[in-house]
């Protein structure tokens, strides 16, 4: 995890803890680690503000596990964004500049699912200095339509071609270091297969999870070298937080 990341997640860690106050979210797994879970839920914040301010009549809410009061360290930031449907392509469009008020944007990238669906998208947003654990993960949907709509439209699917194959997998080798951290291995396993299998490539888990992870992620940058920056990191996540189980 870069230095950028690790000052945003302790930032004020020293005043709070000597005042006791401010937002102790919880514990890495491993011995030692204090992560301030608060910082997480002020971006979360931030960002529904940001896209709420962005586009009049709009409104959002938070999904997953930081709805349910369930998120550990590793959780994404599920949020919904309901935008009038005149705003639905406008606010596509201006997604980024706006989320870029927030937290520099690293990466955009749009689940194929939903690429041609005219009153729908799930986005996946990578900040800047952010943990790669706190990816955001925005449904952006049309007021007029409820969360159901195109889920089952071949017509809103993407095209081969029209999506990166080797940064969904490597989104998987992420998912994969979470899922380990979490205990999950059959969950990681399942992960690291379909990356692998998702670029064309006959490898497979092992089980030895940082070799896994590191190999799916070479494999990820080696086909779109444009990832190479994600996968060290993604290899150095790894490391990080499943070297001492």
């Amino acid at each position: 995890m870069g230095q950028a990341a690790l000052q945003f997640m302790e930032r004020g860690l020293e005043a709070r803890a000597l005042s006791g106050v401010g937002g102790y979210g919880g514990l890495d797994p491993r011995p030692g680690r204090v992560i301030w879970l608060d910082e997480r839920d002020r971006l979360a914040a931030r960002v529904r503000a940001a896209l709420e301010g962005g586009c009049d009549g709009s409104r959002t809410a938070l999904l997953g596990s930081l709805a349910a009061g369930t998120a550990d360290v590793y959780s994404d930031i599920d949020v919904e964004w309901i935008v009038p449907d005149a705003r639905f392509d406008s606010s596509l469009e201006s997604l980024r500049a706006v989320l870029n008020e927030v937290q520099p944007v690293a990466d955009v990238r749009f689940d194929p699912d939903f690429l041609h669906s005219d009153r729908r998208r799930l986005v996946f947003v990578r900040f800047r200095g952010v943990p790669l654990f706190w990816r955001l993960d925005l449904s952006v949907r049309a007021s007029s339509v409820d969360e159901s709509y195109d889920q089952d439209e071949p017509r809103a699917r993407a095209q081969d071609g029209e999506w990166s194959r080797p940064a969904s997998a490597l989104a998987n080798a992420i998912g994969a270091v979470k899922a380990v951290a979490r205990r999950r291995p059959d969950d990681a396993r399942g992960l690291i297969d379909r990356g692998f299998a998702r670029i064309g490539s006959p490898d497979r888990a092992t089980g030895a999870w940082i070799d896994d992870v590191a190999r799916l992620a070479r494999a990820a940058a080696a086909r779109e070298p444009r990832l190479g920056d994600l996968a060290d990191e993604t290899i150095a996540l790894a490391n990080e937080h499943l070297a001492h189980p």
